[in-house]
């Protein structure tokens, strides 16, 4: 389903490409209907396959100016980590965007997909100075897997990459102080199934929160839950099951992210 080829697009781009561009643009349309926008802002990016690129890291960004809502996989910008812009499109990039998700694709092992948000509860919780809370079914499951990178400002400034990267080590669920959440995968629907339960997790925190002190979770209930939690898992799927019942919601709505 998410392959689907534009006979118009078939010459231009290699197979392969114009997969990964379909299944991005069906991201940015997922996160629209689960309300994970804020207004232009904020980037979803992608590498694109190897075998497109002869083994050039490039990836995908979005169109700087467009609502999630109208992202597709024909205007998504394809850009090396130089930030470069690499198809001719007519669309910037955001330079902020540009900046964080390349010295991530470019310095994290592994790093093939990587998503940040700056939703209510993500932001709020990034905000305090205690941090994540592990006091919930989903924060449990994040036991060890959580990064947090101190706030510098507007990441548009190349000298703070290396300390984005030494701050995220291995680590796929990060918090931004004072910022928002971010994760990033080996594949987009793992970096989805972490960011969705990272955002969960601060969801229940902030209402929690908001009636009375959190019920701490036991270290070793946390861990014993994170192994158990399979759903990050590429031997059990990565999340693809949750990702593609998603893109079957947005394909009743509206399936123009695939043109």
């Amino acid at each position: 389903m998410l392959q689907t080829v534009s006979p118009a697009q078939t010459a231009a781009v290699h197979p392969d490409e114009w997969a990964a561009r379909v299944q991005l643009a069906a991201c940015y349309r997922i996160f629209a209907l689960l309300g994970w926008t804020e207004m232009i802002y904020n980037h979803i990016t992608l590498r694109v396959p190897g075998s497109a690129t002869g083994g050039e890291k490039h990836f995908l960004i979005n169109p700087f100016g467009l609502h999630y809502n109208e992202v597709t996989a024909s205007n998504l910008v394809k850009v090396n980590l130089a930030g470069d812009i690499l198809d001719g499109s007519k669309h910037p990039i955001n330079p902020a965007g540009y900046v964080l998700h390349s010295t991530i694709h470019g310095g994290v092992a592994g790093a093939h997909c990587v998503m940040h948000t700056h939703t209510t509860a993500g932001v709020a919780v990034a905000s305090l100075a205690s941090g994540l809370s592990q006091s919930n079914f989903y924060s449990a499951q994040l036991h060890g897997m959580v990064a947090t990178h101190d706030f510098e400002g507007i990441t548009i400034h190349a000298e703070e990459g290396p300390r984005v990267v030494a701050s995220i080590g291995t680590r796929q669920a990060v918090i931004l102080k004072n910022h928002g959440l971010l994760s990033w995968g080996q594949t987009l629907p793992q970096a989805f199934a972490v960011l969705w339960t990272l955002q969960r997790a601060c969801e229940i925190q902030l209402a929690t929160q908001s009636m009375g002190a959190p019920l701490p979770v036991p270290e070793a209930i946390a861990a014993k839950c994170t192994r158990d939690a399979l759903q990050f898992d590429p031997k059990h799927g990565g999340g693809q099951d949750v990702f593609d019942a998603l893109v079957r919601q947005v394909d009743r709505i509206d399936d123009s992210y695939k043109n």
